[in-house]
């Protein structure tokens, strides 16, 4: 039998999450975001929930070749574009939509010898100073674009850095509004926390997407877990981290438990040892704070060190609620139980001072994944 640590894909889960974003932007079409292999849950697990979605979107070719591969014949968008002028072959192969944000992207789409015009997204840099073009030479860029041969259809394309505040929603839209006046062409600006918690606001500004970009919405995280728990926004997880105890200790006052002897025993106590560490993908710099579920619904505490392959637990919580403990107990680290209790992604990755986003992405290759059987 191979070591028990594995992840759970939430087939139910991702349909519902989808819904609910259709169901927050009526009238736009959803790009499913599934760069980093999905957010860490395997494109070829997501696939089958995810494509009652209008498109998907991206950064390698390998994965977009992956999709064409599982029999997606939909829009594929190349979030940040080509990188090399053989990418455009690729894209007129595999039918790629890709994104323009740089002079170099631009020079390369007008030395490219093609009979197929391309779709592009131009993207603006409408203040997060990341990928895109200045406001001031937008136009200009676009005017270039469409004097091409080569260049089918321009999109008008930028991302929102501040979503969780309605102000800074409001300024970015602004300089997209200015940025792109008279200029036709599909729109796509909203992420996850636009779509969920200000679609409303860009529709009463007249400025509603065309195309919307939800990422960890899908998976059922919150994109501002800081102010608002996935919870409360509806959404349910899509990953599930559940291991198993593989040893159990009795511990008494002085003992030390853990890499470093640093957390010492006050009292006479029962530990688990669970079958996953920081090579797996789960946080070493959690606290005692932290807790995981033990069989489905205990919540127990994390005391020791998280080394590379195990942590360990304090299992009081368990024997004051008389509940039976033994190797091969099942523990969830995050997600839902196989009782359907939740242990929110969102909470782990507070006890260890990043987001759930980080998590997902960091589950390790050794850690099996699978999808569950229930698809309903």
């Amino acid at each position: 039998m191979s070591r028990p640590i594995h992840a759970v894909i939430h087939y139910a889960a991702l349909q519902h999450n989808l819904k609910l974003i259709n169901s927050k932007a009526p009238s736009a079409r959803v790009w499913a975001v599934v760069k980093a292999n999905a957010y860490g849950h395997c494109i070829e697990h997501v696939f089958d929930a995810l494509r009652g979605a209008d498109g998907f979107a991206l950064l390698d070719i390998a994965e977009a070749e992956k999709l064409r591969d599982l029999g997606w014949r939909g829009p594929i968008l190349l979030l940040e574009g080509v990188f090399d002028p053989r990418d455009l072959e690729l894209c007129s192969r595999l039918g790629l939509w890709h994104t323009v944000h740089n002079e170099t992207q631009v020079q390369m789409l007008a030395a490219h010898k093609t009979q197929q015009g391309h779709r592009v997204f131009l993207k603006l840099n409408s203040g997060m100073n990341r990928l895109g073009f200045d406001p001031i030479r937008y136009k200009s860029i676009w005017t270039r674009l469409n004097a091409m041969h080569q260049v089918e259809e321009i999109s008008l394309l930028t991302h929102f850095a501040r979503s969780e505040s309605p102000s800074d929603v409001l300024q970015t839209l602004s300089v997209f509004k200015h940025a792109t006046q008279d200029l036709p062409g599909e729109r796509s600006l909203s992420n996850s926390g636009v779509v969920l918690g200000h679609s409303d606001l860009l529709a009463g500004e007249g400025f509603p997407d065309d195309w919307v970009r939800p990422g960890i919405a899908l998976y059922g995280a919150s994109p501002d877990a800081q102010h608002k728990s996935a919870k409360d926004w509806g959404l349910l997880p899509a990953q599930s981290l559940r291991s198993q105890l593989i040893a159990i200790q009795q511990v008494h006052v002085g003992d030390r438990v853990g890499y470093g002897a640093e957390h010492v025993v006050t009292k006479d106590m029962v530990i688990g040892v669970v079958a996953c560490g920081y090579a797996d993908g789960f946080p070493r710099v959690v606290g005692s704070a932290a807790q995981v579920l033990i069989q489905g619904r205990i919540r127990c505490s994390i005391f020791g060190r998280v080394s590379m392959d195990m942590l360990t637990v304090d299992l009081t919580p368990c024997l004051a609620q008389g509940v039976p403990v033994d190797v091969g107990a099942e523990v969830t680290l995050w997600g839902k139980s196989s009782e359907g209790v939740e242990l929110s992604i969102d909470e782990v990755a507070a006890h260890a001072g990043t987001i759930g986003y980080e998590l997902m992405c960091a589950l390790a290759p050794r850690v099996r994944v699978q999808r569950d059987i229930d698809i309903g």
